[in-house]
């Protein structure tokens, strides 16, 4: 049986910012990056400050664990066709503004972008896809590597290991079926939901601590206006499809009623023009009629 709990967004805005539950979001990122992630601090982004208008509004956190390295999570609700674009952005403006004037750079930071998309980004038929930069010789085809000085140097053993890593999670994609741990957070991050044979790390304590029933209720009436303000947005967001779409199809019925009338005053039949326009026969019988053409 599965178990109904707020959504993980407004989790984040709320609840995960407390470091009583930063155990929830060290085992989201521990399943997803394969370590045994732990929270050092949460620091302040422009995504972290709270605003009064919540609609298209992004969510996200920007993290720093044992290691110093940056942890960038982000939920988008709504649809944005430059977001790889935003990706890029938001991970050169934590690195810029992470190292101090007068640093070397071998001080840039590690960042990881964790993007949690409710809508279907690109093309692809996975929901979860992992980036990272490697260099490959286009005559060899050998990638390029660290020397043993930069290892030492860095702490670091490859070359990507120095670049932004991200990683893209469609949860529309998801088809509900959890076959490993990260799969128990795709499916709970899709359905708010957790169910009873869960292990993946943190899930346990998400299940006790995100249980809309145990909410105060300063923040059960925040979490019931979030929500609200959700199912507007959605509501908005299909309102505007309808919109464009019945505009479209007058658009298209108004175009083919006037090939329909070039066609009737050039002499085509009416079965010709019902054929070419696919309007029915009786259709363009009727325009024939406002036009005085007997057919």
């Amino acid at each position: 049986m599965a178990k109904k709990l707020v959504r993980f967004d407004w989790a984040m805005k709320r609840l995960l910012r407390n470091k009583a539950n930063f155990d929830i979001l060290e085992g989201f990122l521990s399943e997803l990056l394969h370590e045994d992630f732990k929270i050092k601090q949460i620091l302040e982004s422009e995504g972290n400050k709270e605003t009064e208008d919540d609609k298209f509004n992004r969510v996200d956190i920007l993290v720093e664990n044992k290691k110093g390295e940056l942890v960038i999570v982000e939920i988008q609700n709504t649809r944005e066709a430059d977001y790889f674009q935003r990706m890029l952005y938001g991970t050169a403006k934590v690195i810029v503004e992470h190292i101090a004037e007068g640093q070397p750079y071998s001080q840039v930071k590690k960042v990881y972008s964790v993007n949690i998309v409710y809508f279907d980004l690109g093309q692809g038929d996975d929901y979860v896809y992992h980036g990272t930069t490697t260099f490959v010789g286009i005559h060899s085809n050998h990638e390029l590597e660290l020397s043993e000085k930069q290892k030492e140097l860095f702490k670091k053993t490859s070359v990507p290991d120095l670049y932004p890593e991200y990683y893209v999670i469609k949860t529309n994609r998801f088809n509900e079926v959890a076959k490993d741990t990260l799969d128990e957070w795709v499916y709970f991050l899709k359905t708010a939901e957790i169910k009873d044979e869960f292990t993946a790390k943190g899930l346990k304590s998400a299940s006790q601590k995100l249980d809309i029933l145990k909410l105060d209720p300063a923040d059960r009436k925040d979490y019931d206006r979030y929500m609200e303000a959700q199912r507007s947005d959605a509501s908005f967001v299909e309102t505007v499809k309808l919109e464009i779409t019945t505009a479209v199809s007058e658009a298209l019925k108004s175009r083919d009623e006037e090939i329909a009338v070039a066609g009737l005053l050039e002499g085509l039949s009416i079965e010709v023009v019902s054929k070419l326009t696919g309007i029915s026969t009786l259709e363009v019988q009727r325009i024939a009629a406002r036009l005085g053409l007997s057919k």
